[in-house]
């Protein structure tokens, strides 16, 4: 099996630790739950499955069974904690424990970096800043960011990204973008965009107020439709999209930073026509 400081999902280490024993032996779920102390031969098997999870008492009976001991233990509690937040910031807060604990053992979680790096447009704002000011001391890059920023948030942010290795400082005391995607699980990225782009969607309202509309675009339709159109215009936004990318790294004199926000929400429940008709 993989570490388990590889893991974001206690499920899948569960399932995992399944599977190699019942590779070198005979197990089965009921062998496991059991092994566990559950009464249910099948509790542990619905854990798995997603179909509920696993309550607290079950996570010292779980680690016993599986064998963990030390940091594994404590570790794979988090790791419980973190897949059985219900909230955004629960799920924050749960992650931000799993770092502290790691650190502590002197181990990295690489997801820790890519959700401090979406938790402040001033991550994103200074890797693309950097660079356009070679020679350019903190408080310069910061007098150059519209969101309130400081002197000391620069070099904070900067420090952040070279360590995590997304951006690079050459000799001269310049910064260049690495190439490096910034790319984490799959259970701890969705949340962390989603409040990046909440972040963004309020320094696009700065904008309206503080920017001349030759320096901005705004435009926004409000329509009615349905499933099937709703899937193909995202697709369209998600093709425009990647058009709008490959426009912006084809710019060979870049002096500005600049956001593109692209939003489709609902603005209204769905209405069901069927019982419209019949006038309930």
């Amino acid at each position: 099996m993989k570490p388990i400081v590889e893991y974001k999902d206690y499920r899948q280490y569960m399932r995992d630790f399944f599977e190699e024993r019942k590779r070198n032996s005979y197990f089965t779920w009921r062998e496991f739950a059991s092994l566990s102390g559950f009464v249910s031969p099948t509790y542990l098997k619905l854990v798995c499955d997603g179909k509920t999870r696993l309550s607290k008492p079950g996570i010292a009976k779980v680690s016993r069974a599986m064998g963990l001991e030390g940091f594994d233990c404590t570790y794979f509690a988090l790791l419980v904690k973190f897949g059985n937040a219900k909230t955004d910031a629960e799920k924050e807060s749960s992650l931000q424990e799993l770092e502290r604990e790691a650190r502590m053992n002197k181990i990295r979680i690489v997801d820790a970096d890519a959700i401090r790096y979406y938790e402040s447009p001033m991550y994103p704002i200074v890797r693309e800043l950097a660079p356009l000011m070679p020679g350019a001391t903190f408080g310069e890059m910061a007098s150059k960011i519209k969101t309130p920023a400081t002197a000391v948030d620069v070099r904070e942010v900067l420090q952040f990204l070279v360590r995590a290795d997304l951006l690079r400082r050459r000799e001269d005391g310049s910064y260049e973008q690495t190439q490096k995607a910034v790319k984490g699980s799959k259970e701890s990225i969705p949340f962390a965009i989603r409040a990046m782009n909440r972040k963004m969607t309020e320094l696009a309202v700065d904008s309206i107020a503080g920017d001349s509309t030759d320096k901005r675009h705004f435009s926004s339709v409000t329509m009615g439709i349905d499933g099937p159109t709703y899937e193909r215009i995202s697709r369209e936004v998600d093709a425009f999209r990647k058009r709008i990318v490959s426009i912006a790294n084809g710019c060979q004199k870049i002096d500005q930073v600049y956001q593109v926000n692209f939003q489709v929400f609902p603005l209204t429940d769905k209405i069901d026509v069927s019982e419209v008709k019949k006038g309930r």
